[in-house]
């Protein structure tokens, strides 16, 4: 029996395994896994994207849903989504979108926020699988998040619990560029952002189309930063550190 036949078969058997039981028979059999990763963190040592130009600059914009805003208190990660940019491009036919597996499904006001539900959780792929998928299309390219704390919490918290290992991408929030692009804005969320730049969604709280509006804000605010003269993440850092925000 493979992988994935064991994996589909263990979906069989209801309320017998969990999320975290299907991620640990699945480590057991991909050791592969973890090499991979450690050779992605290996590349990304290797790299100085500071210094690389706005207009050359690779990088992967991502979003999450989630069962609330604390991963080390039992929230879960419910859905990711990411889309890439290649200077000031957003790559639409480049995407990333996986549901996560969950037996006990998202609260009602989560399902009434995001649109998912316990149904379509149960025909999704365990967490280990979306997180080697997901690594596996960003590679070593420096992520980018609105608010990116709560991405970075929950990636350190699951990247550790499933691989034991510690999640070392380069994670850039835009409040770092946004304060840089219009300094006088009292914007917090993403929909503000959004409507300041005549931004649409296609569906809010989807992690795809969360991540797909994040990448436009991104790429406004770039352009607005870039007319400011600086011309990379190093010029934007060096700004910031020499300011009281």
């Amino acid at each position: 029996m493979n992988m994935n036949q064991m994996m589909q078969f263990l979906r069989q058997i209801p309320g017998k395994l969990g999320a975290n039981s299907y991620s640990s028979i699945a480590n057991q059999n991909e050791p592969s896994n973890i090499a991979y990763l450690r050779q992605i963190q290996r590349e990304m040592k290797k790299q100085d994207v500071l210094e690389v130009p706005f207009d050359e600059l690779k990088l992967v914009v991502f979003d999450i849903e989630t069962t609330g805003f604390h991963p080390y208190k039992g929230d879960q990660i419910l859905s990711i989504g990411a889309v890439k940019i290649h200077g000031g491009n957003v790559l639409e036919n480049e995407t990333f979108y996986s549901l996560v597996y969950n037996e006990k499904g998202p609260t009602a006001e989560i399902e009434a926020l995001t649109g998912i539900f316990k149904q379509d959780l149960l025909d999704a792929p365990p967490m280990n699988m979306v997180l080697n998928d997901f690594f596996q299309f960003v590679q070593s390219d420096p992520l980018v998040a609105h608010h990116a704390n709560h991405e970075r919490n929950f990636m350190q918290h699951v990247t550790w619990t499933i691989l034991k290992t510690s999640f070392e991408h380069r994670v850039i929030d835009t409040s770092f560029i946004t304060k840089i692009a219009d300094p006088l804005a009292t914007f917090v969320t993403l929909d503000e952002w959004c409507s300041q730049f005549g931004i649409l969604f296609e569906k809010r709280h989807h992690a795809l189309h969360d991540a797909l509006a994040t990448a436009k804000l991104w790429l406004e605010s770039i352009r607005l930063v870039e007319e400011k003269g600086f011309h990379c993440l190093k010029d934007v850092y060096s700004h910031l550190a020499s300011k009281k925000y």
